[in-house]
């Protein structure tokens, strides 16, 4: 799991490096427990992997309820930037912070690039 953890935060940096509207991101499991991040050093890991989990649950029970199809991505807009939660596969989440600016076109096409690789590694 070790070399997956490596190859997991590499595939991170990749998405920052390829795409400077993104500012950050991490990896949390979808029940809730963290797997690996490249945030800031004053974010709180488990809080953001809990939240994370608590907000893709009740947004895929919302997307059913009104018949919207398979949920694709959770779009959170705050006035300093943007949060973006999508499914890596079955048991993993992306939670993506892009500038409040960003060109959502293309950090949508990075993340499910990002998306469809990590689940590779964890399913």
């Amino acid at each position: 799991m070790s070399e997956n953890i490596s190859e997991l935060v590499e595939l991170l940096r990749q998405m920052e490096a390829i795409n400077s509207e993104i500012q950050g991101s991490a990896i949390v499991s979808v029940q809730g427990l963290p797997i690996c991040s490249v945030l800031a050093r004053d974010v709180n890991d488990g809080i953001v992997s809990a939240m994370s989990a608590a907000i893709l649950s009740v947004s895929e029970r919302a997307v059913d309820e009104l018949a919207r199809g398979e949920l694709k991505r959770i779009l959170i807009e705050g006035e300093d930037g943007i949060i973006i939660l999508s499914r890596a596969g079955g048991n993993a989440i992306l939670c993506t912070l892009a500038r409040s600016n960003a060109s959502l076109g293309m950090v949508f096409l990075n993340i499910d690039s990002v998306s469809r690789k990590i689940a590779q590694l964890l399913d």
